[in-house]
């Protein structure tokens, strides 16, 4: 099998590349900035807003990296490819953004106890300048709210979006006021943002990852529909998972009235026709049995009904 890391490109997956490439270069820049300013001018906001910046460019990466691992080909190794690498950068993402959240909490908490001078001015400019580029950077991200990798990278950029806002307010605050007890208060507000995020993208990830029923998939909708067809009687084994955000599985027992081997294969491509346009799976596996009588859709539980009282079908 091939593993040609451009299979089944499409003119979606043709924009994910250099919009992640563009945003990892000007999101290390800001970082660089944040860092050496926050240093400079004293200010844990513009630390702790660095430390969202980090984030972003490690969630950057390893979306970039995913997004070319999901692109392989299927192998003997992996007969559904590396779709699932997705789904585990964005869990380390999430991982990492709470990390970060305890740092920033962790440091407000003692500025709080200890105020320190701030250097409004250079704050204000430094955050102005991270606003700015982080606006261009979620203009290049956006268009992609049903990959979860690429979606994740988003919700760190929107998030650094927000918290250059608040360094900003800060830095005005200050320099209005001469109150440096607002730069730890931000800084913890940053903090609560962060943590938003990654809870948000965290339960996700291993809501995914734990094989859920896809969000927005009713089982049951979907045994009705089947056994809505005339050669069908029922429905039984019926599985759906999601191996990323964007491609979903399904794997079922259909019985149907039919036995002529030709007539069945056209109930199958039916069925899966109906799987695939109707309900959006990817990938399905469904098995004809042959079942004359009458019989009800079963979803759950998951068994032939012959098997819940302990006989064989």
């Amino acid at each position: 099998m091939s593993n040609d890391h451009t299979a089944g490109l499409s003119s979606s997956d043709e924009v994910k590349e250099p919009k992640l490439r563009f945003a990892i270069a000007l999101t290390s820049v800001i970082f660089l900035v944040e860092v050496i300013g926050g240093w400079w001018t004293g200010s844990l906001a513009l630390l702790s807003d660095a430390g969202h910046v980090f984030g972003d460019v490690f969630a950057l990466v390893l979306a970039l990296v995913a997004f070319r691992l999901s692109l392989r080909a299927p192998d003997e190794h992996h007969t559904f490819g590396l779709h699932r690498a997705e789904v585990f950068a964005a869990l380390i993402n999430g991982l990492s953004l709470l990390a970060i959240a305890g740092i920033i909490f962790h440091r407000s908490y003692h500025r709080l106890l200890q105020p320190a001078e701030v250097k409004s001015t250079a704050m204000l400019i430094i955050a102005v300048i991270g606003l700015a580029v982080n606006a261009v950077v979620l203009l290049r991200l956006r268009g992609h709210g049903d990959d979860i990798n690429l979606r994740g990278a988003y919700l760190h950029v929107m998030g650094d979006l927000l918290a250059s806002v608040g360094v900003v307010v800060a830095a005005v605050l200050i320099a209005l006021t001469g109150q440096h007890i607002i730069d730890p208060i931000i800084s913890a507000a940053i903090g609560l943002l962060i943590l938003m995020s990654a809870v948000r993208i965290s339960r996700e990830s291993v809501y995914i990852l734990l094989e859920s029923v896809p969000r927005g998939v009713d089982l049951n909708e979907i045994a009705q529909a089947l056994t809505a067809l005339d050669e069908v009687t029922g429905v039984h084994h019926i599985h759906a998972w999601s191996l990323c955000s964007t491609y979903t599985a399904i794997s079922a027992h259909v019985t149907a009235t039919v036995s002529d081997p030709q007539q069945q294969r056209q109930v199958h491509l039916t069925v899966e026709d109906i799987l695939k346009r109707r309900f959006g799976f990817s990938e399905t596996t469904i098995e004809m049995e042959v079942r004359p009588e009458s019989t009800e859709p079963l979803v759950f539980p998951a068994t032939h009904p012959a098997e819940a009282e302990g006989h064989q079908p």
